[in-house]
């Protein structure tokens, strides 16, 4: 395994071209590249080193820290995500066609879609925060509830394709 490399370290990637490493944690490094932007790759992926700091990095991450944040606030808020579109969709359009040529055909911006469904994924998960916070209902009320929410989790994953990152994904209820 190559040396652990510090923030600030330039490297040439193999796909993503030149770029600077500005986080790293035990499995990735955080790397913005001139031409692609802010990735991650992990610590033993395919790239030159043209200049390596050296790794003082403590044990936590600033990334590790800002993602406890994030949940925490994620947690006790109504604040959203950005959540970013799969790039292979981003400026695209949804064609709507109906069966009858006589009807007229009728386009919408993936992107105003997908913020659309996103949006109802917020909800859907602020809505679950409310019902297990509850202090009306009884247990096997928010456990009913709880079902409903995973089901219309599991009726949205068709539309996955739209996001970028897997992590953001709709997940249903595997088990079935």
């Amino acid at each position: 395994m190559k040396k652990l490399l510090g923030i600030g370290s330039r490297i040439e990637h193999s796909e993503f071209g030149k770029g600077v490493v500005t986080n790293v944690d035990a499995k990735m490094y955080w790397v913005t590249f001139i031409d692609n932007g802010l990735e991650t790759i992990p610590l033993d992926d395919d790239f030159e080193i043209i200049e390596a700091s050296d790794d003082d990095l403590d044990t936590v991450s600033f990334y590790e820290v800002e993602q406890s944040l994030r949940s925490i606030l994620k947690k006790w808020s109504d604040i959203t995500e950005i959540v970013p579109i799969a790039d292979k969709y981003k400026g695209g359009t949804m064609v709507l066609r109906p069966k009858d040529a006589n009807l007229s055909i009728k386009e919408i911006p993936i992107d105003t879609f997908f913020h659309k469904i996103v949006m109802l994924r917020d909800r859907l998960r602020v809505m679950e925060q409310k019902i297990n916070s509850s202090k009306v209902l009884e247990e096997q009320d928010k456990i009913d509830l709880q079902q409903y929410i995973t089901r219309c989790y599991g009726s949205l994953t068709t539309f996955n394709v739209l996001f970028k990152n897997n992590s953001q994904q709709f997940k249903g209820d595997s088990s079935k």
